[in-house]
């Protein structure tokens, strides 16, 4: 047991918070309480409250940047796990806590027989924090599915269930993004019976699994076609390999207004060729969406960028995830990200957003 792991009410002191980040970065925090229930959750932040005390709440880390200097506060580790699946007969769901690793979640539904979350195998992170980016791949999102949601509302103190119709859930976000007024104690998804996924929207899945976009297919062939797919891209944690020490994508794709989108694709064609297909997608009633990762790449950034001595670099096998070496900082992480921002708005004139949570810590403008 490390010196910033412990059980639920012991505090710690000066507790890295890289130890809580699949980038491995941050500096400390003034204390760190880990709660392993939901009591115990609710009694700690609701206790922090009363006491004026700044509170970070970190669920799996896998959509935070901490800055070098820390927090100045207590982070409190969100580690109530539990996984109860209802068979109902006109709509089977699943409840799980939190903390609840979130692809052992989606595992233990396949492995139960159900399908619905299989297209989002293998993302890093706590199940309480997908609602809250509204967290997607491979053409769904956990919006397609979400039930409801238990929140804690830090103001009163009290909890309540809400439905996904009251957290305004769009691409990458929600209500519950960027603010820290209520906490998300449980979550609820629906499931199909039978085993079958959802329709297979994402034309690369479609094409591995051997079925036709919108299809559906046994929702375990799907998981473990995910699973390769995210593995060749360094998108499943994997400890030894640097190229999984990142917070996923770290920009959103950019959506355009329509009344924009031809000039923007004609000042992308000015740079790339008018013989290249430039990846859109529809995003919505006038909007399109185009792919962050192709614009990166065809700014100049290549996999890898800059160099193989550079403590922050973009995956070898991903364009669109920012990478720690093992020995970088935030502000390397940061800079390299506002080098690769830039260099997409002065190639295309397309702005790139940054998918993740900051704290303490801002990207250079």
């Amino acid at each position: 047991m490390s010196h910033a792991q412990h059980s639920s009410g012991a505090a710690a002191s000066n507790a890295l918070l890289s130890e809580f980040t699949t980038l491995r970065l941050g500096g400390p925090a003034r204390a760190l309480v880990e709660c392993t229930d939901t009591a115990s959750l609710v009694e700690t932040v609701t206790g922090l409250d009363r006491a004026g005390e700044p509170a970070l709440l970190i669920g799996g880390g896998s959509n935070l940047v901490v800055g070098d200097d820390g927090f100045d506060g207590t982070a409190v580790v969100v580690r109530n796990t539990g996984i109860d699946i209802t068979d109902d007969a006109e709509q089977p769901y699943v409840t799980a806590a939190a903390g609840t690793d979130w692809d052992a979640l989606v595992a233990a539904t396949v492995d139960a027989g159900y399908g619905g979350l299989e297209c989002l195998s293998g993302i890093p992170g706590a199940a309480g924090t997908t609602p809250v980016q509204n967290v997607g791949a491979y053409g769904a999102e956990v919006g397609d599915l979400l039930r409801a949601v238990e929140l804690l509302d830090r103001a009163t103190g009290e909890t309540r269930w809400v439905g996904p119709a009251d957290l305004n859930l769009d691409y990458r976000t929600s209500d519950l993004k960027g603010r820290d007024d209520h906490v998300v104690l449980t979550v609820e998804f629906r499931l199909n019976a039978g085993g079958r996924s959802q329709p297979i929207a994402y034309r690369e899945l479609a094409r591995t699994l051997g079925v036709d976009e919108g299809a559906s297919a046994p929702a375990a062939s799907v998981r473990e076609q995910v699973l390769a797919l995210r593995r060749g891209k360094g998108m499943v944690l994997d400890p030894p390999d640097h190229d999984t020490w990142s917070a996923g994508s770290f920009f959103t794709n950019p959506i355009v207004d329509d009344d924009r989108i031809d000039e923007t694709i004609a000042t992308i064609r000015s740079r790339v060729g008018h013989d290249v297909a430039i990846p859109r997608f529809p995003a919505g009633d006038g909007l399109s969406k185009l792919s962050a990762g192709w614009l990166i790449e065809r700014a100049g950034f290549t996999r890898g960028y800059p160099d193989d001595d550079a403590p922050a670099r973009l995956s070898t096998k991903h364009t669109l995830a920012l990478t720690n070496r093992g020995a970088a900082t935030t502000a390397d992480l940061l800079s390299l990200a506002g080098r690769v921002r830039d260099g997409v708005r002065d190639a295309f004139g397309v702005e790139l957003h940054p998918e993740p949570v900051f704290v303490n810590c801002s990207m250079p403008r």
